[in-house]
């Protein structure tokens, strides 16, 4: 059976372009456009790994991890958050919600794939635990 993948994005050219890539590596991908579809999504669905815009209406991608975390069933849903936002305090923010990754937009989709096969357990950890951002991997300054 296929790992789901909940794509919260609030651009829906960004949200479609992810979920092409991420179903064309043989992943069930679910999509929500805004924090709050995004959290119903989750609750309904409970996801594998969670790409959260950091971003968006009705509820930004910290909230939405916020909520995520204090639910039971989606405590330990690994979420790998995404901003075009160069702020280094969203970074402290979305390590403090457990972040396996941090990607800094534009990036490279194979930086995405890499951290929803590592936390969907497609592949190992990367040598550094710390959350990545960027295409470069280094975390934002």
């Amino acid at each position: 059976m296929p790992k789901k993948v909940l794509i919260v994005e609030d651009d829906k050219k960004i949200a479609l372009a992810l979920g092409v890539r991420l179903k064309a590596s043989g992943y069930d991908v679910l999509q929500a456009f805004d924090g709050l579809q995004g959290f119903m999504q989750a609750t309904k669905h409970r996801p594998d790994v969670v790409v959260l815009d950091l971003s968006m209406p009705a509820g930004g991608g910290l909230s939405v991890a916020e909520r995520m975390r204090d639910m039971v069933n989606l405590a330990t849903v690994p979420i790998i958050f995404m901003t075009a936002s160069k702020n280094p305090e969203l970074f402290q923010a979305a390590k403090k919600y457990g972040a396996l990754g941090y990607l800094e937009k534009p990036f490279d989709a194979e930086a995405l794939l890499a951290l929803v096969r590592q936390a969907t357990g497609e592949a190992p950890p990367p040598a550094a635990a710390a959350p990545t951002a960027g295409p470069t991997g280094t975390p934002p300054r």
